[in-house]
Formats: C-alpha cells, structure tokens, sequence
C-alpha cells in the first residue's frame, strides 16, 4: 500500500485546510485509517481516525469539534477538514492504515503504512 498526504501549506489562526490522503497498491477500502501529527520536537500524536466504512469517527480532545475525518472509498481517499486551526496545530501530518476494519487505534505502532506527511503551518 502506498500512501500519499497532500494539501498541507501555510494558514492563518482561524483558517482552515483539507488535507487528502490518496492510497494505492492493495485494498483500501477494507481498512480504518488514522491520522497523526508530529511537532518539531514533540513525538507523533493521535489526531483522528475512521472506520473502514466511515461509519465511526475517532478523534483526541485537542482536535474534536474543530477537525472532522472522512473518506471516500470509491477514490481511495481519506480526508481531514480541518477549520478554527490555531498555531498549536502546526506539524507534519501523516496518514496511516491500521491493519484491522473496525477497531480506531490511537497508537501509532498499531498501524502498518504510513505517508510521507504534509507540513501544516498556522501563523497567529
């Protein structure tokens, strides 16, 4: 499975951005897929996930209510919209496939392919 993260770029506090996550190679459509951030000098964090069906959401408390997670099976596309983006939320985005169908893992070991990231960055 090859993933690609695209869309990131450079955002005012308040702003918001939709980053894409576009998988290739094996299944997509059958796996929940996660979303992680890493700040320059922090470790890679949670940030959301999504059941293979989109039918369940997931997401950590410093994003929920702002961020929302979807996909579309259909373009081997998962998404993360972004809104009310704040300069805390400045990192490296990664999107990355967990290797079960329901269960939305928080862990980043837990998942199996990752993206190459997109830089987000939010100016205040």
């Amino acid at each position: 499975v090859q993933l690609q993260a695209s869309g990131g770029g450079l955002v005012q506090a308040g702003g918001s951005l939709r980053l894409s996550c576009a998988a290739s190679g094996r299944t997509f459509s059958g796996y929940a897929m996660g979303w992680f951030r890493q700040a320059p000098g922090k470790e890679r964090e949670f940030v959301a996930a999504i059941r293979w069906d989109g039918g369940t959401t997931r997401y950590s408390d410093s994003v929920k209510g702002r961020f929302t997670v979807s996909r579309d099976n259909a373009k081997n596309t998962v998404y993360l919209q972004m809104s009310s983006l704040k300069p805390e939320d400045t990192a490296v985005y990664y999107c990355a496939r967990a290797p079960t169908t329901t269960t939305m893992y928080s862990k980043s070991f837990e998942y199996d392919y990752w993206g190459q990231g997109t830089l987000v960055t939010v100016s205040s």
